[in-house]
């Protein structure tokens, strides 16, 4: 009988569909829409913490990131839970339960009119709001971190020892189940967000973009519950942690004690714990610590994967130093939440239905870890291929003197003083004046004049005058009737021409990456209809003409090296683990994104390296270095079957048993017969004393 069956008294009769337990398909369900509700709060969340909650662009980001990082944290104590105390299936439906409480809280949190009474549109308690939000925040936190170890732990308890080939296929359904929940949610609540509600006063709704997750997450708990019944449930095996720690610090110890030469060598290090725990724990642990030791090197992919698939990340913002209308539109929609969903649904299928099966028809054995040193392989290519991309890009972008995306210069040349308003930026122009090489010599330009600009100083024009020609610096403050505007380059950027009397002329331009443009106001200029007509236009360099669409090979191979590493590694971590400590390593996996995020500000502080495409190739160069490491401890690693160890120990355990036992028995003799030796010469000596 093996170690399954033994924790399972009572097994359900699981009724199959192609050959897969009808239960996983609630599991899949469940776990789609636990997605769609996490990754849909998740999308419009800087948003609300900027917009509605009034925090600064760096606050936000470093709130999020904490939540973010929270969620990768928790799964251990989700682990611990499931696997010691609770069970995976009573611990997914109570930290369910304080997920959905979670959702509910930050949909509460975000509706504007609770403490709105003069009813002006904003809140007049914005602490009250922080505070319910912040709740709501640390309840997901817990319940979605908690859960999610135990999930995939539970999927897999539903296939029997001889359904190998349909597990793994059920880890490749259920990486697509996340990602098809994270694509629609990413697409539909920003939607839901651009909507006006509210009962005073109609603002954008936060109320429903985040009520829909929470529905959906009372709905995946709905789902989950329903199933209950289909189950294979193995119960938990008490305190296992706290028993590994006991077990691993006692062989170290007594290991300690016995460094002597004199003491004969064990096989393991952890056999020095024999004489105080059954072999069948320490064999247990051993198989624990083997695929622990295997991880050390992985948080390197997910610190390469973060890269593009976090807001704000070095992808993304490279995209915004390209030309392609239509793809920038793609990127405004968070792409990098939005490409990679769609990349992977594609290739999973194809992955396991085509590449796969073509491989192992070539006679090659392509075993877990090897599929995940190739992911990280493409991976580190793909971040190669971001390099040649921005190599590319840097040799068709000027050099602004400050960090703008394009430039929007205005001279005044009409005789009063204008207001302008810029995009976000307001500002006041006195007629144009330029001070030549000659100290206190003015001159002022009351017509329209020919101009220069030098590609390799755009922040610098050129005027005529005379035989000479006049450089002016455009810096703020030094010249009067001169101002540079940053702009940002994939928006139309609205313009107002306000003069003393208050009259305005109002007109807008869409400009390109890298551009530099300078409008002159000339001294006829008149407001009016049209007015926008008589202001000169002149483009002193044009946008930047690298596509985005370059940009699609790193996002293929990363996808690719993504589905083929993180797929493998799920099924990895599960069919490699003892049948007490699914979830425990689960949550271990799910710990290597977490440091992996770590990595990421550690690297990127410590390089400061003054070119981006550097900062590519030294990340590619740090996961090839780890690949390789990673692929030598895999030719090391020998593959276990848990369930036939565990097997083994459990038909031992009564020979052990019975073995202590006699040796009781045989220790228990000898000092009877040595109470009954002592005895009886104490006889013959108090004889001898009568005598």
């Amino acid at each position: 009988m093996s170690s399954r069956e033994k924790a399972i008294p009572f097994p359900p009769i699981q009724a199959t569909v192609c050959g897969f337990p009808i239960s996983i398909f609630f599991i899949v369900v469940n776990e789609f829409c636990e997605r769609f509700s996490y990754y849909g709060m998740k999308a419009v969340l800087v948003l609300y913490f900027k917009y509605f909650l009034n925090w600064e662009d760096d606050f936000a980001i470093t709130i999020y990131h904490t939540f973010v990082a929270l969620c990768y944290l928790t799964p251990i104590l989700g682990a611990i839970i499931a696997d010691s105390w609770l069970g995976k299936f009573k611990t997914i439906i109570y930290l369910s339960i304080v997920y959905a409480v979670g959702q509910v809280v930050m949909a509460v949190s975000a509706i504007h009119d609770i403490t709105d009474t003069n009813k002006d549109g904003v809140p007049d308690s914005m602490t009250f709001h922080v505070a319910l939000s912040m709740v709501g925040l640390i309840l997901i936190a817990l319940g979605t971190g908690g859960i999610k170890p135990c999930v995939a732990a539970f999927g897999g308890d539903q296939f029997d020892e001889d359904q190998e080939k349909q597990r793994g296929t059920f880890f490749s359904i259920f990486y697509l189940s996340i990602n098809a929940g994270s694509l629609l949610s990413t697409i539909i609540t920003p939607i839901l967000r651009a909507q006006k509600c509210g009962i005073h006063s109609k603002q954008q709704c936060y109320p429903l973009a985040f009520g829909v997750p929470a529905a959906l997450m009372v709905v995946a708990l709905i789902v989950f519950i329903v199933g209950s019944g289909m189950y294979t449930k193995v119960p938990p095996a008490g305190n296992i942690l706290v028993k590994v720690c006991k077990c691993v610090g006692f062989a170290v110890s007594n290991r300690f004690k016995h460094r002597s030469s004199t003491f004969p060598k064990r096989a393991h290090w952890m056999d020095w714990a024999e004489e105080k725990y059954d072999k069948l724990l320490i064999a247990q642990v051993k198989m624990v610590l083997k695929v622990l030791f295997l991880y050390l090197p992985l948080p390197m992919f997910w610190t390469l994967f973060d890269q593009k698939n976090i807001p704000g990340s070095r992808w993304t913002l490279q995209a915004t130093t390209m030309n392609g209308d239509f793809v920038r539109f793609l990127h405004s929609l968070s792409s990098h939440q939005t490409v990679n969903p769609i990349l992977i649904l594609v290739l999973v299928p194809i992955m396991d239905s085509i590449v796969y099966p073509l491989i192992s028809k070539c006679k090659l054995n392509f075993t877990p870890l090897r599929r995940m040193t190739v992911g990280m392989f493409f991976a580190a290519v793909a971040f190669v291929a971001a390099a040649l991309v921005q190599l590319q890009i840097d040799n068709t972008l000027p050099k602004f003197s400050s960090s703008t995306e394009s430039q929007a210069k205005f001279i005044n040349m009409v005789d009063g003083t204008l207001h302008i308003t810029a995009g976000p930026e307001k500002f006041t122009l006195d007629p144009f004046t330029v001070q030549p090489r000659q100290p206190n010599d003015y001159l002022t330009f009351d017509e329209p004049f020919e101009m220069s600009v030098n590609a390799s100083r755009p922040e610098s024009i050129t005027l005529p005058h005379g035989n000479r020609t006049t450089l002016v610096i455009a810096r703020e403050g030094f010249q009067l009737g001169y101002r540079i505007v940053s702009t940002l380059c994939w928006e139309e950027i609205s313009f107002t021409i306000e003069n003393l009397l208050g009259n305005q002329c109002s007109f807008s331009r869409k400009l390109g990456f890298g551009s530099s443009f300078t409008y002159f106001i000339p001294s006829t200029f008149a407001m009016g209809e049209n007015c926008d007509q008589h202001i000169r236009e002149v483009e002193d360099i044009k946008p930047n003409s690298i596509h985005m669409a370059w940009q699609i090979p790193q996002y293929f191979l990363m996808t690719t090296g993504e589905v083929v590493f993180s797929v493998t590694g799920l099924e990895f971590s599960y069919s490699q683990a003892p049948s007490n400590m699914k979830s425990v390593l689960q949550a271990g996996w799910l710990l290597t994104v977490a440091v992996g995020n770590i990595i990421v500000l550690i690297v990127a502080e410590a390089a400061q390296l003054p070119d981006k495409w550097a900062e590519y190739i030294l990340f590619a160069s740090l996961l090839v270095l780890v690949c390789i490491i990673f692929a030598v401890m895999a030719m090391f690693y020998t593959y276990t079957d848990p369930a036939k160890i565990e097997a083994q120990f459990l038909n031992m355990e009564p020979e052990d048993k019975e073995k202590k036992n006699m040796e009781k028995d045989k220790k228990g003799m000898a000092d009877e017969s040595g109470k009954s030796s002592d005895f009886s010469s104490d006889e013959e000596k108090t004889k001898q004393s009568k005598l």
